[in-house]
C-alpha cells in the first residue's frame, strides 16, 4: 500500500534528479574529453583554442544532440541497461565518426597534410578513443541505473482489464520491468470496489476497457494524482497527433487525414531510390557471398518470392533470402515456431541478423516498398486481421517498409493488434526526420536477440483457435449476406391503382381480396 507524502515524493524525485543530472553530465564530458584527449597525441593543436578546435566541438555538440534525438541518449530509470548501452554505443559511434571526418578535413592544409588521410594513424587513435568510450558508457549506465532504482523503489500497480482473459499476457510484459513496477492488484473495469483500490497503488495500468469508463477512470487518477499508462487504441493515436488550435476563443483538436504532403513523399521516394541503389552496389560483395552459402547448403533456389500486401492494398512480390528448407505447399502459410526445424542453418544466421532481408533493396529501388513503413503482410494474414481488427485498412495509408516502429520496437511473434497500433502511430506521425531516427535505430535490433523469435506452441495454439473463431465468423456473415440475397430476389407485390369511387361494391371487394392474395404471395 502506497502511502507516501507529497513532500516526501518531491524530496525524492529531487534527489533523484540531482544524481542522475549529474551522472549524466559526467558521461558526456567524458566522452567528449576522451575524444579531444586520445585524437590530441597526433593532433596537438586540438589543447589550444583554434579554428580547427571549434569546428571539432561544433560537429561533436550537433551531432550529440541528433544522436541523442534519434536513439534517446542516457534514459535510465526509464529503460534496462542493455539497450541504453546499445543504443549510446551506435549514437556516439556515428557521433566520432563524423567528428573525425571534420577534423581530417581540417588537417588538409600546408601545414599538416597534402591529401585527406583517413585510416592512418589518428584512425587507429579513434578506435583506441571509442574502446574508452564504450567502457565509459557501460560503468556511467550500469551506476545511474543502480542509483536510480535506489532512491526509487519499484512503485506498486494495479491492471484494470476490459476482460480477464488476457491478464497473463499483460502481467507478463509488466514483470520484465520488474524494478520500476510491482503489481499488486488486477480487477475489471467493472469492479465496485475500483475507487478504493486504485487509492492503495501509485501507478495504474488500463487495458481494453470501454472508452466512457476509461476516461472517468482517468478523471479519478487525475485527481488522486495516480499515473497512468493506457494500452493505445486508434482513437489514442490519432488524438496524440492533434494540434491544438484556437478558433476565435474556443480551443479545438485538429487532425489531418491527408498528412503527407507532396513534398514529403517526393523526399521519402528519392531517399528511396538512393539509399536502396547505394546498398545494391556496395552490398553485392555480400549479396554474392550469401547466394553461395545457401546453394552449397542444400542445393535449392537462393531466393524466396511470396505475394505480399503494400498501400492501397495493392499486392506485389516480395523478394528474400531463402532461410527455410524446401517445403510442401500447405507448409508455407505456417507461422516460424520456436526451434524450428524448417530453418536451415544460414538461415538461422541470416534471420539473427536480419541479412534474409537485404533483396528487399530491389522492391525499395523499384517502387513496391520503401525505407521505413508499416511490415508486409502476407495475404493469408491481410482477410484475418481485417476481419479481426477493423482498422487494420488504415495501415495501407503507406507502403510497406524494410523497416518501421513495429519492426525495431515489436518482435517477429509480436500479437497482430501490437503491430497494428505501432504501425499507425508511425503512419499518424510521420515526417522525414522520423523516417532518418528509424533507420538509425534500425541498427539497435542488432542488440535484441528476441527480436527474431519465433511462436512458441502456445501462441500457435492461440492462433488456431483466432482462426476458428474468425472461420465462424465468415460462416456467419455468409450466411447473412445469402438471406439478405434470396430476401432482396423475392417476387414483390404489384401494386393496383384504388378504384374510382364511381366503382361498384362487387368491384371494391375483388380488389381487396386480390391485395390480400397478393401480399400472401409474398410472404
Amino acid at each position: 500500500m502506497v502511502k507516501e507524502s507529497k513532500e516526501a515524493r518531491r524530496k525524492r524525485q529531487r534527489k533523484s534528479g540531482l544524481v542522475i543530472g549529474s551522472l549524466r553530465f559526467l558521461l558526456y564530458g567524458g566522452l567528449l574529453a576522451l575524444f579531444i584527449a586520445v585524437m590530441s597525441i597526433s593532433n596537438w593543436y586540438l589543447l589550444n583554442p583554434s579554428r580547427t578546435l571549434a569546428i571539432v566541438l561544433f560537429t561533436w555538440f550537433g551531432m550529440t544532440a541528433a544522436m541523442h534525438s534519434a536513439y534517446g541518449g542516457y534514459d535510465v530509470g526509464r529503460k534496462k541497461s542493455k539497450p541504453i548501452i546499445g543504443n549510446m554505443a551506435l549514437g556516439t559511434f556515428i557521433t566520432d565518426g563524423v567528428t573525425y571526418f571534420a577534423l581530417q578535413i581540417m588537417n588538409v592544409n600546408v601545414n599538416n597534410n597534402d591529401t585527406l588521410e583517413l585510416f592512418g594513424l589518428d584512425f587507429v587513435l579513434l578506435m583506441l578513443c571509442y574502446l574508452l568510450q564504450l567502457i565509459l558508457i557501460a560503468v556511467m549506465v550500469k551506476l545511474g541505473n543502480e542509483l536510480f532504482f535506489r532512491i526509487n523503489p519499484p512503485r506498486d500497480c494495479l491492471i484494470i482489464l476490459g476482460d480477464l482473459s488476457n491478464q497473463e499476457a499483460i502481467e507478463k510484459k509488466i514483470s520484465r520491468y520488474r524494478l520500476q513496477w510491482h503489481i499488486t492488484d488486477v480487477a475489471r473495469w467493472d469492479d465496485p470496489d475500483l475507487n478504493s483500490r486504485i487509492e492503495k497503488v501509485a501507478v495504474v495500468f488500463m487495458a481494453n476497457i470501454p472508452e466512457e469508463v476509461r476516461l472517468k477512470l482517468m478523471r479519478i487518477c487525475y485527481d488522486l494524482h495516480r499515473d497512468v499508462l493506457c494500452k493505445a487504441q486508434m482513437q489514442d493515436i490519432i488524438m496524440s497527433n492533434a494540434r491544438q488550435v484556437v478558433v476565435d476563443d474556443a480551443p479545438f483538436l485538429e487532425m489531418d487525414y491527408h498528412k503527407t504532403t507532396f513534398g514529403q513523399r517526393s523526399v521519402k521516394r528519392l531517399m528511396d531510390i538512393g539509399v536502396s541503389l547505394t546498398a545494391l552496389v556496395l552490398l553485392s560483395p555480400l549479396l554474392l557471398v550469401i547466394a553461395i552459402c545457401i546453394h552449397l547448403e542444400d542445393g535449392g533456389p537462393v531466393m524466396f518470392y511470396q505475394k505480399r500486401t503494400t498501400g492501397d492494398g495493392s499486392e506485389f512480390t516480395i523478394c528474400k533470402f531463402r532461410t527455410m528448407r524446401l517445403e510442401r505447399e500447405e507448409d508455407k502459410k505456417l507461422p516460424t515456431a520456436v526451434n524450428d526445424d524448417r530453418v536451415t542453418r544460414i538461415g538461422h544466421f541470416l534471420r539473427r541478423f536480419r541479412l534474409d532481408e537485404l533483396p528487399q533493396f530491389y522492391n525499395i529501388l523499384i517502387g513496391d516498398m520503401s525505407l521505413v513503413g508499416p511490415r508486409p503482410e502476407m495475404l493469408e494474414n491481410v482477410d484475418r486481421y481485417k476481419l479481426a481488427l477493423p482498422t487494420f485498412v488504415y495501415r495501407e495509408k503507406m507502403k510497406a517498409g524494410l523497416t518501421g516502429l513495429a519492426q525495431i520496437e515489436g518482435r517477429y511473434n509480436t500479437s497482430p493488434e501490437d503491430k497494428l497500433m505501432l504501425d499507425l502511430m508511425y503512419i499518424e506521425s510521420f515526417n522525414i526526420w522520423m523516417d532518418i531516427k528509424l533507420i538509425l535505430r534500425t541498427f539497435t535490433v542488432f542488440f535484441k536477440p528476441e527480436s527474431t523469435a519465433g511462436f512458441t506452441d502456445q501462441q500457435e495454439l492461440d492462433m488456431q483457435a483466432q482462426d476458428s473463431v474468425l472461420a465462424e465468423q465468415r460462416s456467419v456473415a455468409a450466411e447473412s449476406e445469402l438471406r439478405a440475397a434470396l430476401t432482396e430476389a423475392a417476387p414483390k407485390s404489384k401494386t393496383r391503382q384504388p378504384a374510382p369511387a364511381r366503382a361498384s361494391g362487387r368491384k371494391k371487394a375483388r380488389h381487396t381480396k386480390h391485395q390480400k392474395n397478393s401480399i400472401s404471395r409474398a410472404s
